[in-house]
């Protein structure tokens, strides 16, 4: 697995036996909630007869899958940085895989390659997630952003899928639309937006070495519900070996 070398430690106050890399059990128990409830979640709501549902309940459904979809990509990026469980890389990697897989059929081997490119080079015209240096707004980077991510099999594929529970399991495709075509397209802006175009957007002044990364500071709730702390992002960039749930922590113990 691609990484790193010797990367900064984490600050000494943030640093307990539960989140030491040494000992992956809580972040293990992290990754598996998150796929368990998210797959709870959709059988459910496929499940449902939404003509009985009030608007308000549909909607609010909808955001929800939004939050577990994004869920799954930020579970496989832990992964990528070895720390969903970091005794055991195979299960450690096959969490991620099964996380991309869900998400939307993405090989974790070639988002792992591309992902560290991004680390070692952020911000620059070797970053694979960087614009193209003529679209810098929102819509015109976020479109060749997926275009570097999307592949004409992987789309066949998922919409094999999508006829497959349609056509077998007769599941409406209305649920369909809702719950599983909607929140998996609309988690990928959340994550677009949170992880790439707001934290490194190019600020007045110029970037910061070496990072090239900026950091939103949110109170912890909304910090979570808005993209899993990924808006502590320059504390991910200089930290990448911290999981999601302990970036607050980290971003917390750097301003004392």
């Amino acid at each position: 697995m691609t990484a790193i070398s010797s990367p900064p430690p984490i600050p000494a106050t943030v640093i307990d036996r539960s989140t030491d890399r040494q000992t992956g059990a809580k972040g293990l128990i992290v990754a598996l909630a998150i796929l368990f409830i998210w797959a709870g979640s959709l059988t459910l709501l496929l499940t449902a007869n939404v003509a009985q549902m009030p608007i308000a309940a549909v909607v609010l459904a909808m955001l929800v899958q939004m939050f577990l979809y994004t869920g799954l990509f930020i579970t496989a990026h832990d992964a990528m940085h070895g720390v969903v469980y970091s005794k055991n890389p195979k299960i450690n990697n096959l969490i991620g895989a099964i996380a991309l897989q869900l998400y939307a059929l993405f090989s974790f081997e070639k988002l792992l390659k591309t992902h560290w490119q991004h680390h070692y080079h952020p911000a620059s015209d070797r970053d694979p997630d960087f614009h193209d240096g003529q679209g810098r707004n929102f819509f015109a980077w976020y479109f060749t952003f997926m275009k570097n991510y999307w592949s004409w099999w992987r789309i066949i594929g998922l919409i094999a899928i999508y006829h497959s529970l349609h056509g077998l399991l007769h599941i409406p495709q209305q649920n369909l639309n809702l719950f599983w075509v909607f929140p998996s397209i609309a988690s990928s802006a959340q994550l677009f937006y949170f992880g790439t175009y707001r934290p490194h957007r190019e600020p007045q002044g110029g970037y910061e070495e070496p990072f090239r990364a900026s950091t939103t500071a949110l109170p912890t709730f909304w910090s979570f519900i808005t993209c899993y702390h990924f808006g502590y992002h320059r504390e991910h960039h200089e930290f990448p070996h911290v999981p999601w749930w302990q970036l607050p922590a980290v971003y917390r113990s750097i301003q004392r």
